[in-house]
């Protein structure tokens, strides 16, 4: 059996690698635009297009105008390129009302040049089908007719091959699986007797009966007290929002930061949700319509809906609505949390609380937000007292200049009413 299945492991390794071949050929000429277009549509697409113009200029025959290395410059840094004083560069940039394009300083020379293989490729006129091919695509068909011809036949030999090795492994397994049904209809009087002996020497010997009852209640007492500890603790919270807003592509991708929605987080005890006006900062002009098809993407139609706008008019009407989000993360009400004292006084990142937002597709609640996890944090977090909070707390400052640590818990970061009033 052994010998079988490793031949048959032979067989199938030969005939992916085949199959591999059979398709590099027509594959690798594609692989640079389909890279680019990938990257094109991540990276690129939100303010271009290759036929019309968008929040930037139409890039069709833009490899045609402006060489491959100015173009990978003004990609990778386009403000050094303007700050360098290049005419070309200058006029662009007085052109748009010197905004300045997103610098993409994280993408290598090859990942530019495949995306001007793709805006090459989307600029070139296809040809019309029916059209006759040129003489070096005959020369290639010819070149590789044998080998395709070549790897078909052995794909075949081998699919005949596994045909009858299976027909003889099912054989076999008939043999064996007639052979253990009959080793364990002999087997299973002598289990059954050993299992019955076993039931009723355990019902007789009470110190043991005992002892199973007493770490039955025990396991029981245990599970119980788990599970109302964890009482209100609603880690991995995570309900369905009514726009499908990701955190991973605009934190994330886009690396927009945190205090752009969340304006609260640094100057109020609550973070806030931005309104929907926040978010057509942007979206008055990213539709999302590369997505899907020249269409606007359905979650921003929503946001318009939200606001009755009109992108074809581009004007508000008078009927809007509030979007009804859910609140992922909740305190009890005898519970005081400050943003600003954490995110502004203490330097406390957003991640620390929040787990990796950036990451997050849809999000959910990370953290416990239970007292001891506070408690524990509040105990081993340094203190930053370079600011005007503590200059009134001389104990704290007599502890500085003398080295010695301190704690939140130092300064009354234990104390009841620091979190509940």
């Amino acid at each position: 059996m052994r010998n079988v299945s490793s031949v048959l492991g032979k067989l199938a390794r030969i005939v992916s690698m085949s199959l591999a071949l059979l398709f590099a050929v027509t594959t690798l000429r594609a692989q640079d635009v389909k890279e680019g277009e990938k990257i094109f549509k991540s990276k690129c697409a939100s303010c271009h297009a290759i036929g019309q113009k968008r929040v930037g200029p139409a890039l069709k025959g833009i490899t045609d105008t402006k060489s491959e290395e100015w173009l990978i410059k003004w990609v990778q840094n386009s403000a050094a390129l303007i700050k360098s004083g290049d005419p070309d560069a200058v006029a662009i940039f007085e052109e748009y009302n010197k905004s300045v394009m997103t610098n993409f300083t994280d993408m290598p020379d090859e990942q530019v040049k495949s995306v001007l293989a793709y805006i090459k490729d989307e600029s070139t006129e296809k040809p019309k089908e029916g059209a006759a091919a040129g003489g070096g695509a005959a020369k290639d068909d010819n070149a590789n007719l044998f080998m395709i011809f070549g790897l078909v036949g052995v794909v075949i030999l081998a699919i005949v091959v596994i045909v009858v090795l299976n027909r003889v492994i099912r054989t076999l397994e008939k043999v064996i699986a007639t052979n253990q049904a009959a080793i364990e209809a002999e087997e299973e009087p002598k289990t059954s007797k050993k299992f019955l002996s076993f039931a009723q020497g355990f019902i007789k010997n009470k110190k043991l009966v005992g002892f199973a009852v007493l770490m039955l209640v025990a396991l029981l007492g245990v599970g119980g007290w788990k599970t109302m500890w964890n009482v209100g603790v609603h880690t991995g919270y995570q309900p369905v929002q009514p726009i499908k807003f990701s955190h991973q592509l605009h934190a994330g991708v886009n690396k927009i930061e945190c205090q752009y929605c969340h304006g609260g987080a640094f100057k109020s005890k609550n973070a806030s949700i931005p309104s929907a006006n926040v978010c057509m900062n942007c979206h008055n002009t990213i539709t999302g319509s590369e997505h899907y098809d020249g269409e606007i993407s359905p979650e921003i139609a929503k946001i318009y809906r939200a606001l009755d706008w009109n992108p074809e008019t581009r004007a508000y009407g008078n009927n809007p609505k509030p979007i009804q989000w859910v609140r992922i993360h909740n305190l009890p009400d005898f519970a005081y949390f400050n943003h600003s004292q954490h995110v502004t006084v203490a330097g406390v990142e957003c991640q620390t609380c929040h787990g990796p937002i950036e990451t997050m597709e849809e999000v959910y609640q990370y953290s416990p937000l239970t007292m001891k996890w506070c408690v524990d944090c509040h105990q081993t977090t340094d203190v930053k007292s370079d600011n005007k909070y503590y200059e009134d707390l001389i104990k704290a400052h007599e502890s500085i200049k003398k080295g010695e640590k301190m704690t939140a818990a130092m300064i009354g970061g234990l104390e009841c009413g620091k979190c509940h009033y």
